[in-house]
């Protein structure tokens, strides 16, 4: 199979993390390379947003300030990952034919910092050079059971509340009715078996 860049997408807690792991043990099994490479990256800016999303580094006195400051970074971090020369997105996908396997790209940005249409207009335009990914794949799931699944990490994130959560799930909702391109939608509270058996069925169709 051609290398790809495969994106997960969901708000907090609705198994993204376990289905791209088990996507890539797939490919791992059929003797094709392919990598984790989560946003917020594991650069430099990559870190810091993950020290201010897990502590008070920044104070959050207005919501809509805060989501700003974070759409800045999250852009500046997706510059990175994509194109940096170490372990740049498309570095492995073209020189080294690896699958890149994603988990949150910019349609987090346009879910987590849009609050009106005039923040979510900004954050195109942030975003608006990032290229599509070849395929993405939605994870949809309320938040009671999102919250209820990651109720015992041992590090609450900023965004992890019920309120933002419902905010976020339906922007994702619409984000993804408009989107044209390669897309999965699916229900997060089918079994981790399941998911991992349509979205197998859907790549091996597409393909």
């Amino acid at each position: 199979m051609k290398p790809k860049f495969i994106v997960f997408e969901g708000i907090d807690g609705s198994g993204t993390s376990t289905q791209a792991k088990l996507l890539q043990e797939y490919f791992l099994k059929r003797g094709e390379k392919a990598v984790l490479s989560p946003e917020p990256s594991e650069g430099v800016i990559g870190r810091l947003i993950r020290e201010i999303m897990q502590t008070n580094l920044i104070s959050i006195k207005d919501q809509n300030q805060f989501d700003r400051q974070m759409a800045y970074l999250f852009a500046a971090d997706r510059h990175d990952h994509l194109y940096n020369d170490h372990d740049g997105v498309f570095k492995l996908i073209h020189q080294e034919q690896t699958h890149v396997i994603t988990t949150r790209y910019y349609f987090s940005s346009l879910a987590y910092n849009c609050n009106n249409p005039e923040e979510l207009a900004f954050v195109r335009q942030l975003n608006q050079h990032f290229p599509n990914p070849d395929i993405v794949i939605y994870i949809d799931v309320l938040p009671d059971i999102s919250l209820a699944r990651i109720k015992n990490r041992a590090i609450t994130e900023v965004y992890e509340k019920q309120e933002k959560l419902m905010k976020v799930r339906q922007m994702f909702i619409q984000i993804f009715k408009e989107y044209k391109d390669n897309c999965l939608q699916l229900d997060g509270s089918d079994t981790i078996e399941n998911l991992h058996r349509n979205i197998i069925n859907y790549l091996e169709r597409l393909i």
